[in-house]
């Protein structure tokens, strides 16, 4: 049976938020969809602490993370997972309004899985995350949970 791990958006904004969740819910995806505000929430919830202590979500099947957070922005959320061991393997998408090249550039830099731009149409924005949600729930084969894929590689070095 397919891996039913929730999907982590990771988005500030409560228009977008909301907007990204009625998309994702369009998709009829049996995937939970998590919804956190600020790039610290985030962390907690892929380590499971602070609030999300003890619970069992066996990480997400990919994070949708925007840019602009309060207190660590996407590109530092980013360089975290990456370099925590117990959750480098996460799929991550940055899901931005940031048109920067600076800011596609870093992201890749830092293992991003894919940068998309939010488009500004609100029916091209409905496809663009429907699109994403099919693909990360339902295309995707994700990791299995618990696999450290990458950390190896990065310890050694």
């Amino acid at each position: 049976m397919k891996d039913l791990r929730p999907i982590l958006l990771v988005e500030d904004n409560p228009n977008d938020a909301e907007l990204t969740m009625a998309a994702l819910a369009r998709c009829q995806l049996l995937n939970e969809v998590a919804h956190v505000r600020d790039g610290v929430e985030a962390l907690q919830y892929l380590r499971s602490q602070g609030k999300y202590a003890g619970m069992n979500h066996g990480g997400p099947v990919v994070v949708l993370l925007d840019l602009k957070l309060p207190k660590l922005n996407g590109l530092e959320v980013l360089q975290e997972i990456r370099n925590d061991a117990n959750i480098s393997s996460t799929p991550v998408v940055m899901l931005t309004s940031s048109r920067e090249e600076s800011d596609l550039v870093s992201s890749y830099e830092l293992g991003v899985n894919a940068f998309v731009v939010k488009p500004v149409d609100f029916k091209e924005f409905l496809e663009a995350i429907q699109g994403l949600g099919m693909f990360w729930g339902i295309t995707n084969q994700p990791p299995p949970q618990g696999t450290l894929f990458g950390a190896k590689s990065r310890k050694d070095g």
